[in-house]
């Protein structure tokens, strides 16, 4: 073990050890350079079996977690290997794991239990939507952290691993027993995303009940079996998430977090309106055996969860309370790029995102900030991938081209970069703002023109050869045409616009 008070690395001064596991010994330690504390996890050479197996699964622990930005994980800080330890240097979560909360007070209100769930579905759908998807495959209350603010933290990556698409099975049984799910025990194929609703019920179902389903005889009852006074839509929820097949579970964070927002649907009162749907979902599903076109009913539940996830986003993009402006900034920023990757062939998210940028305080599209959007979408806005439709032309091309050419503090470049935009929106705007987008992409090519011109060539006559250069000759009336009517269009938009917002 570490000496308290010693020094690692000449800067982690330790101060205390503030948790121990099978392998491992956890630390509050000090920076002192910067005032800050840090939590130090060590795991030690000596007494532990196969050691070098240990440390490359620590490694990929890390590696992992180098690669996550979520405010309900923590971040990897330093990673030293010293000759008689590994130590790991991560944030350090302030409050206590939900097993002591168990311990001290026994069962859980359930309004707590709901709310600490959803938290737990957000960040555990961050991990699934990485590529390739996170899969956490420990949950259980040793593992979550509960902090002085209320929200909670999700710690310890010790047996998560990235989902292999090409798997048939796991070859390592990992997870606590009483909370894994069955396929985590080997010979009953790969875990994945529903693995993880398995043990976050069972969590649940320990929180809300205090009967800690890791003891015999690892089972799990109804949660009214043991306090009537429970919610039953919160049992519903429960037993779904805990089904044996991992067909019968929740198939996503997103629908699970939906049953959870929705939760008094779900209570007994309900259950007749519930029932008639039910009858009505199967007969739907007995008509597609029968027609045969059972692949179109799963592409539309695959579209349907892609749809709610993100939906998901967007929501959570327009819905930040009691944040400074900049941490409002970047969360919209950060939802918009997953919703985005969730599905690029929506323009809503494109949208908010530009408009995050551009309507900020300044309300100035800087031409940092447009390179800023560029890389956040320049996977799925450059090249053939590109969406051209009128919905995109018309909400997206044309008001970046817009905000390019009359609102970006660079003025040469803001006016280049428009034609990006502008080009595609006369290509496929709508009428309204075709003839606008035409006026000022035309505009632009003059001027581009203009710079562009050979030194050796004057007035269509090149200065060398003496020959007349019929391509350099431009009919400048019309530019001028074209200047006052771009006067115009400027002057119409600004006034409606008020100068620089997009709507």
């Amino acid at each position: 073990m570490l000496d308290i008070g010693s020094v690692i690395d000449g800067k982690y001064k330790i101060l205390s050890v503030i948790g121990k596991g099978g392998m491992s010994v956890v630390y509050l330690a000090l920076n002192e350079r910067a005032n800050k504390s840090w939590a130090i996890k060590e795991v030690r050479k000596d007494g532990v079996q196969n050691y070098e197996v240990v440390r490359q699964n620590l490694i990929a622990e890390t590696d992992m977690l180098k690669k996550l930005n979520h405010p309900n994980l923590p971040s990897i800080i330093d990673v030293i290997d010293r000759e008689g330890s590994f130590l790991i240097v991560m944030d350090y979560i302030e409050g206590k794991p939900l097993s002591d909360i168990l311990k001290e007070s026994g069962a859980q209100p359930q309004e707590n239990v709901i709310e600490w769930s959803k938290q737990l579905c957000d960040v555990l759908g961050y991990l699934h939507s990485r590529r390739p998807s996170i899969i956490y495959r420990d949950m259980k209350p040793s593992n979550v952290m509960l902090k002085p603010d209320g929200n909670i933290a999700l710690i310890d990556f010790g047996t998560a691993r990235e989902f292999k698409s090409a798997a048939v099975a796991d070859t390592t049984c990992l997870g606590t027993r009483g909370y894994a799910a069955p396929e985590q025990f080997g010979g009953q194929g790969q875990t994945d995303a529903r693995t993880d609703i398995y043990c976050l019920g069972a969590t649940m179902y320990h929180l809300v009940t205090g009967h800690n389903p890791a003891t015999p005889p690892y089972e799990m009852y109804p949660i009214r079996q043991w306090n009537p006074m429970l919610s039953s839509g919160l049992e519903e929820i429960i037993l779904r998430c805990t089904q044996l097949n991992p067909n019968d579970r929740y198939q996503s964070c997103a629908e699970l977090l939906y049953a959870l927002d929705n939760v008094k649907y779900l209570e007994v009162e309900n259950k007749k309106v519930q029932n008639v749907r039910w009858r009505l979902f199967l007969v739907m599903i007995a008509l597609t055996l029968v027609m045969a076109i059972a692949s179109v009913g799963f592409k539309i539940s695959a579209e349907t969860m892609i749809s709610e996830t993100y939906q998901s986003y967007i929501d959570k993009a327009q819905d930040y309370k009691n944040l400074s402006r900049d941490e409002e900034k970047n969360e919209r920023i950060k939802n918009c790029k997953e919703a985005i990757n969730v599905n690029p062939n929506r323009v809503d998210a494109y949208c908010l995102l530009f408009e995050t940028y551009f309507n900020d305080q300044d309300l100035v599209f800087t031409y940092d900030e447009y390179k800023r959007f560029l890389t956040d979408t320049s996977e799925y806005l450059t090249g053939d991938s590109a969406p051209l439709n009128e919905e995109f032309a018309d909400k997206l091309y044309y008001n970046l081209g817009l905000a390019l050419y009359f609102g970006c503090d660079n003025q040469i470049e803001g006016q280049n970069a428009s034609l990006r935009w502008l080009d595609k929106a006369k290509e496929y705007c709508s009428d309204e703002k075709k003839k606008k987008a035409k006026v000022l992409s035309l505009i632009q090519d003059y001027i581009k023109y203009s710079q562009n011109q050979d030194s050796n060539s004057i007035s269509g006559i090149n200065s060398v050869t003496g020959e007349k250069n019929d391509s350099d000759e431009k009919d400048y009336s019309d530019f001028w045409n074209n200047l006052l009517e771009m006067h115009n269009i400027a002057f119409e938009e600004f006034n409606e616009k008020k100068a620089r917002v997009v709507k």
